[in-house]
């Protein structure tokens, strides 16, 4: 088979690039920076292809003579000075690769969602059908929803798209605005990251990075087109997580609990900073917010239809741990 991936050298794109090839597959990799598709340069089987989401001509000519498309690119940064730019990207940008997937006779596209967009749980975890009952709480989920109600509308168009909603995502890889969790793993075995938000009991959804390049390649051979899939992993509070990373680490520091106000007004501080700098916050404020909620996931549905198999936390954040102590 013959693939394009776009943001082939980011975190996701650039695990999934590798792994098509190695399995065999024709890759045409989207990329905007020549520097990160250097590492992509001499890989057997991957066609490198200068575009931008922008730029429909450029989707068009990288899609020439794919089968399929995965749609992994998108602006997935904190925050940014201009809003709009998470919709320009996350949305136009989305219905940008539709179009020319669909124009140049590709069969279907897996788009990369985020889990983000599925509703904060309530005592138990939340599935792909769960009623969203709290607004969203940053840009970037607002414009993946909106992105996710163009990919339902290609769908029922008649052109087969699937979505996939990685949820919190760790494990070897490029580091970036991206994967936060990776940065956290790194900062704590540096011992710079002592902090647990709030009481520290509230709950995530934890999913190893080779789940979720494994989750893309089975929703593209087995996902039904006009659905999507939570990719995810264990649930765990933070309290949990750090135990297990001090586990499998040996590095057992002691944690301080972050009364949340104090978090919201550190938030603040470095989002007012942002707007008169341009230089980007590690947090703001509607991030800070998230962490009053659980985010328990379920992934039965992609465990059943798609052979989804999650790695254990333990076992993922071991591998994790050496490859940051040995990187």
């Amino acid at each position: 088979m013959k693939y394009l991936v776009t943001g082939a050298t980011g975190y996701i794109g650039h695990q999934l690039t590798r792994r098509l090839a190695s399995l065999g597959h024709s890759v045409n990799a989207l990329y905007r920076s020549g520097t990160k598709a250097k590492e992509l340069e001499n890989l057997p089987g991957v066609c490198l292809h200068k575009g931008d989401l922008l730029d429909p001509g450029s989707l068009q000519r990288a899609a020439e003579g794919c089968d399929a498309v995965f749609h992994v690119a998108a602006f997935a940064k904190p925050w940014h000075k201009d809003p709009q730019t998470f919709f320009r990207i996350n949305v136009k940008g989305a219905e940008n690769v539709f179009c020319a997937a669909k124009k140049m006779g590709a069969r279907r596209v897996v788009f990369t969602s985020t889990a983000g967009v599925i509703s904060p749980s309530e005592g138990s975890p939340t599935s792909e059908s769960s009623p969203r009952r709290q607004g969203f709480f940053t840009h970037y989920e607002r414009s993946k929803a909106q992105a996710e109600a163009v990919a339902k509308q290609m769908s029922a168009g008649g052109f087969e798209t699937i979505t996939v909603n990685p949820s919190r995502v760790y494990g070897p890889g490029r580091m970036g605005a991206g994967n936060p969790a990776n940065k956290m793993v790194r900062l704590y075995l540096q011992g710079k990251f002592r902090l647990l938000p709030g009481n520290g009991k509230s709950i995530g959804n934890y999913v190893f990075i080779n789940d979720v390049v494994e989750g893309h390649i089975q929703a593209m051979e087995k996902g039904r087109g006009g659905e999507r899939y939570i990719l995810g992993g264990q649930n765990a509070s933070f309290i949990e997580f750090f135990e297990m990373l001090a586990k499998v680490s040996g590095k057992d520091f002691r944690m301080f609990k972050m009364p949340l106000p104090l978090m919201q007004i550190g938030a603040a501080a470095m989002e007012t900073m942002a707007k008169l700098t341009g230089t980007e916050p590690l947090l703001t404020p509607p991030w800070v917010k998230k962490y009053l909620f659980d985010w328990e996931h379920s992934t039965g549905k992609a465990e059943r239809e798609l052979g989804f198999e999650p790695t254990a936390l333990e076992e993922g954040l071991r591998a994790t741990v050496e490859w940051v102590l040995g990187g």
